[in-house]
């Protein structure tokens, strides 16, 4: 077990390096956490069957994720027999996990590296404007639909730059209900959060934020707008949750979903959430809608 804990100490000495910048040292304690972030969410997802399958319990996880695998071999072997086959099985899951950032775009460090490149920096924090209508709103991206010829071309694009898709995503994602645009298009995009809508309690049903989007002249975004813009915008600043203001979709259990683009530190990533009509929102949440027809024929001032 020494062999497995020293084992980064055996490179030869000529390959030290002797001096390490905060950055560098920085970069490598993100680059850890990124793992574990990433091994965690893996094993999350796993359902109790594969989790057995495996050899832990659901409530190993965190303590797996925080040792990074190594120490699965001594809790779970008066459990298990066999439990070396087991533990290989783990960490051939984690190496596949680990691997797979080779070929990425949406991971935590392809997407910190583009925002270095871009010599992007997070955007300020803007005081909440209250809107009056749509029309006085900018625009706040430009996307492109209807190049792909199936949704299952769509999800392979996302699995090719390493967006992670959520389960209730991925299942959205595989709906008949789930289309495409037959032509290619520029579609327009308008962020705006629930406050800025004029909601000044703490939360507001999904069905009333709708409602007063399209009082104001917003109108919902086809459900194709979240994986595109997911594909499209790989600098989104960590901490960034962008709600589609879109119609929900049925999950096959019948549960009303929709959409939401992300970074939430660990990567680049597609979630649903409740898309219910009572579903409780943070007023302080950002929507994204296009303008209705009527507002966009509107003259600007």
């Amino acid at each position: 077990m020494s062999t497995i804990h020293g084992a980064t100490e055996l490179r030869p000495a000529t390959a030290k390096r002797q001096v390490y910048s905060p950055l560098e040292i920085y970069w490598d304690a993100f680059q850890q956490w990124r793992k574990r972030e990433r091994l965690r969410a893996k094993l999350c997802q796993l359902t109790e069957r594969d989790l057995t399958d495996i050899g832990i319990t659901r409530g190993e996880i965190e303590y797996i994720a925080s040792k990074r695998g190594i120490a699965m071999s001594h809790r779970s072997a008066g459990r298990h027999n066999g439990s070396a086959p087991i533990f290989m099985m783990l960490c051939s899951a984690c190496l596949l996990v680990f691997a797979s950032e080779a070929r990425a775009q949406c991971t935590a460090r392809d997407v910190l590296q583009n925002q270095l490149r871009l010599n992007k920096r997070p955007s300020p924090i803007m005081p909440q404007v209250l809107v009056r209508s749509a029309v006085d709103v900018p625009v706040w991206k430009k996307i492109t639909v209807g190049n792909f010829s199936d949704s299952l071309a769509l999800r392979n694009a996302l699995n090719t730059v390493g967006c992670g898709i959520g389960n209730s995503a991925g299942e959205i994602l595989a709906r008949p209900t789930f289309t495409l645009s037959a032509t290619k298009t520029n579609v327009e995009l308008f962020a705006v959060s629930a406050a800025e809508l004029g909601f000044e309690t703490d939360t507001a049903s999904l069905a009333d934020i709708y409602a007063r989007a399209r009082q104001l002249g917003f109108g919902l975004a086809a459900a194709e707008v979240a994986p595109q813009l997911r594909l499209q915008y790989f600098d989104q600043p960590v901490g960034e949750f962008l709600i589609i203001g879109m119609e929900p979709i049925k999950t096959w259990n019948g549960e009303l979903i929709i959409l939401t683009v992300a970074n939430g530190g660990a990567g680049l990533i597609l979630i649903g959430q409740d898309g219910s009509a009572d579903a409780k929102i943070s007023v302080m949440s950002r929507f994204l809608f296009v303008r209705s027809s009527e507002a966009s024929k509107a003259p600007t001032q």
